[in-house]
This record gives structure tokens, sequence and C-alpha cells, in this order.
């Protein structure tokens, strides 16, 4: 860039042309005419950048993956308010949810609720009788009765409720790892198929709980 002082010295001469800013390319307010024009290439970078970004990361975002933030304490004491989680939306469409998948619905069938999403526990499945009676939750399937040994709860934990449902098939019976204080199947039934959204599958904040979401296992 031209010293801005070139232009106050060629005024001050009596004879000098007034358009001689023009002729050796300096504006009238003493700056390159074209001096902008040095960060086009560097813009259109940018803008190449951010495009190609939208491409790759919009359908991540709206197809296959989304995030979640835990609000509440229904899922207390492995999740809380503030945890901010990734959502798999893919994988339930080659896969079937399966028993201790944390999901996302949409709980717009739950009356009151329209347009809320919830985050429980898958505890029971099609083909699943679940009933709930003495604190227990037991496994009703193939004439078989199994307690549902839940080794991510406290074991002084006690799930509350007088429950007994059948699965049929695209129904899911849902906890909240907070028996005490969570709304889930045992107060509205079953979740349909359709209306969950995926399962949590990453916790990346806050950063000191950054861990993957796990399906445990049931003995």
């Amino acid at each position: 860039m031209e010293d801005n002082n070139v232009e106050e010295k060629t005024i001050q001469e009596p004879f000098q042309d007034k358009n001689i800013g023009e002729d050796k390319g300096i504006s009238a307010q003493g700056g390159p005419a074209s001096g902008w024009k040095k960060y086009i290439p560097f813009v259109l970078e940018l803008a190449k950048i951010a495009i190609i970004a939208f491409v790759i990361v919009a359908p991540i975002r709206y197809f296959l993956f989304q995030p979640f933030i835990v609000s509440g304490a229904s899922m207390a004491p492995n999740f809380a308010t503030g945890d901010y989680l990734i959502v798999d939306e893919i994988s339930y469409r080659f896969s079937t949810p399966q028993r201790g998948d944390v999901i996302v619905f949409d709980a717009s069938f739950i009356k009151g609720y329209e347009g809320q999403r919830f985050i429980k526990r898958i505890i029971g499945i099609p083909g699943d009788e679940v009933d709930i009676t003495k604190g227990k939750v037991e496994i009703i399937k193939d004439n078989k009765t199994t307690i549902l040994a839940e080794k991510y709860l406290p074991s002084d934990l006690k799930t509350y409720g007088d429950v007994n449902i059948t699965l049929k098939s695209d129904q899911y019976f849902v906890l909240g790892d907070n028996r005490d204080y969570s709304y889930d199947s045992r107060m509205w039934g079953f979740v349909p198929k359709n209306d969950i959204i995926g399962k949590a599958v990453l916790r990346i904040f806050p950063i000191t709980n950054f861990s993957e979401i796990s399906r445990p296992a049931y003995n």
C-alpha cells in the first residue's frame, strides 16, 4: 500500500492535474483504489470451505446423529441435567432396539407432552411380559421368569409400582434410572417403535464425564 501522504504532496504543486490520483491508481481517500480486491481469493476460499463443511455435516446432523441435552433428574445417577449426548439415529433402521439401550423418543403420543422428547432406558422388548411388584422388575418370556439385575442402579433402589404388561410387536417398555422421580411406562404404557428417535451412544459434555454409552449386560 502506498504512503497516504503521497496525494497531499502532489496536490500542493500549482499545476498538478486534479486527476493524477486516478492515473497513479490512488483513490480520492489516498488508499489503493483496488486494494480490497486482494481479499477476494481469501473470501472465496472461506466460502468454499463453509459450503463443503455444510454438505458434509448437514446430512450427519439431520439423518445420522443428533445432539441431545439432558434436562431433569429422571435418569440420575447415570445422566444429569446439562449432559450433552450424541444420539445415533441410523442404527435402528437396520436393527431392533435392545434391552438396556438408552433411547431418546418423541413423547407426543403422551397427552400433555406434545412436541417434547424424553430420554429413558429400554426395559421390556416385544414379546416380553413385564411385571413390576414389590419393588422388583420381572421379565416373563417363554414361561420363564427373570428378575432383572440392573447393576447400573444403586443396589438399594426399588422400582415401585404395580404393573403388568405384555408387549406386542414394535412396543417397548421404558423406565428412568431414577425410579422415584421418573415419569415413564409405569404411568403411560409402552413406547411405539416409530416414535423412537435413536439411542444415546456418546456423552461429550461435561468433558470430565466424556464417555461411550454402552448397553449393559443382564444376567
